[in-house]
């Protein structure tokens, strides 16, 4: 729907009443982006408890023809939940954007007078998202371990957007991370925006690599542009 806010749809599917619902848009970047959000919320006292989805139904806006982007992307959803405790989890976030970059990764059309006008699918210039995005995830990176007074080498998992792996392994050599560290999915079920780092951080639960005591980074870049980071214990 155009609205309400698939959050709103989740809450009414979940029986959840009364709280906050909202979406954030901020693509690919988009769970980091909520998570901060969801974590400010409780540290000043607007919620007691957050449930944050990543989400996304990309199958909807690719253009099939189009192999440069058609085979990139795919759909998936995951969530976590926060919540308040005397030792914090989430040590240290920062979001930024910068719209001057808005073409090189959008969906250009709309709707308008009952009719799709403009372009209904994703376009992307391959060339100039890596580019931009390996450099903002480095400085992003480094500038949320500072605020929490971390280094590189105290991180034990790195969780990056499963944007492609080139841009991934360019990330973790950046950080002087070894190839170990990183978790990858992207090769199980593609480029899932918003959804690829919950899932990954799910898969790596699951699978026993994160453990409690670990340290992990979260990083995320868009189209918008868009990017962030999250330093989280486990």
């Amino acid at each position: 729907m155009i609205f309400p806010s698939t959050a709103c749809i989740v809450q009414r599917k979940l029986g959840m009443h009364g709280g906050a619902a909202f979406d954030v848009q901020a693509v690919c970047t988009g769970f980091v982006y909520a998570l901060a959000m969801a974590d400010s919320m409780i540290r000043t006292g607007l919620a007691s408890k957050a449930l944050v989805i990543g989400a996304e139904v990309f199958s909807r806006i690719l253009d099939f023809k189009d192999r440069t982007t058609c085979v990139l992307f795919g759909d998936g959803a995951g969530a976590v939940v926060l919540e308040a405790s005397d030792a914090p989890g989430l040590l240290a976030s920062e979001l930024h954007a910068d719209g001057r970059h808005v073409g090189i990764l959008c969906v250009p059309g709309s709707v308008a007078g009952g009719a799709v006008t403009g372009d209904p699918f994703l376009r992307m210039d391959g060339q100039a998202v890596f580019k931009l995005a390996v450099g903002v995830l480095d400085s992003v990176s480094r500038s949320v371990l500072s605020k929490a007074d971390r280094t590189p080498d105290s991180v034990d998992w790195l969780i990056p957007h499963q944007a492609n792996i080139r841009i991934m392994h360019s990330a973790a050599r950046k950080l002087r991370l070894p190839a170990d560290r990183l978790v990858v999915t992207v090769d199980e079920h593609g480029n899932t925006s918003a959804a690829s780092i919950p899932l990954a951080l799910d898969t790596a639960v699951r699978s026993g690599r994160i453990a409690r005591g670990h340290s992990v980074l979260l990083q995320g870049v868009g189209g918008g542009f868009t990017w962030g980071a999250v330093l989280l214990d486990f």
